[in-house]
């Protein structure tokens, strides 16, 4: 089945941070300052719930600001870690420009672009790096267009940030289908009115009852491209 024949939904709009990109490598990054690697998934988390907290309140910071910021509070938290701060944090976010793609995204890229469908992305974090991650995976000519939510000015799930992704893809939100690992991210690209797809990566946890249903729930983009393109 082709991309125009699937649903009517012929453009996938990606996440990137830990839907594209693997995380796994920033612990390591922690430990090397000193600090436990099982600190990463604490301070990424603080990230996203301060970015979700400004646009929530109208306001607006970018990823690296709110990144930094994150690091400076959680660092000096670590007891007995008495390293340089600002180098410390320099050097955790240095390896975001680092990081690769999960095993499973060249192939499923490749067999999703094949099939016809129009891919972008759009992230939380920024678009240069996205940039520079899928060069490195050899898959960024596949994409038309890398956003972040510089361009929409508020951090996703808010409305405002899907609504760019598809007006910058000039398709409409049922059109659209976001890729994503987060069910945060699904449910409000769904309530935006585009199509969900949630990576169960892992062995994920079961989806939240709280949230709106995904449209598909899948293992990886392998899979997704299995489901799309039947």
């Amino acid at each position: 089945m082709s991309a125009t024949t699937h649903g009517a939904r012929s453009v996938l709009v990606f996440d990137v941070n830990e839907t594209l990109s693997d995380f796994t490598a920033l612990s390591a990054r922690f430990e090397e300052i000193g600090a436990p690697g099982t600190l990463m998934p604490t301070w990424f988390a603080g990230v996203l719930r301060d970015g979700f907290a400004l646009t929530a309140a109208g306001a607006y910071a970018d990823f690296a600001s709110l990144a930094l910021d994150g690091l400076r509070t959680l660092l000096p938290t670590v007891p007995g870690w008495s390293g340089d701060l600002d180098k410390s944090a320099r050097h955790i976010l240095d390896g975001l420009a680092e990081l690769d793609v999960h095993p499973d995204v060249p192939d499923g890229v490749r067999r999703l672009s094949d099939a016809g469908f129009r891919l972008v992305t759009m992230t939380n974090g920024n678009a240069a790096l996205t940039r520079r991650l899928l060069e490195r995976a050899g898959v960024a000519d596949r994409f038309e267009a890398l956003l972040d939510v510089g361009g929409s000015r508020c951090w996703k799930p808010a409305p405002a940030a899907y609504r760019y992704a598809v007006e910058r893809a000039a398709v409409r939100p049922e059109q659209a289908l976001m890729v994503a690992v987060h069910p945060w991210d699904i449910d409000g690209a769904q309530r935006a009115g585009l199509g969900g797809a949630w990576l169960r990566r892992d062995g994920a946890a079961d989806y939240p009852l709280s949230m709106s249903r995904p449209t598909y729930g899948v293992r990886d983009l392998v899979e997704l491209a299995e489901v799309l393109t039947v």
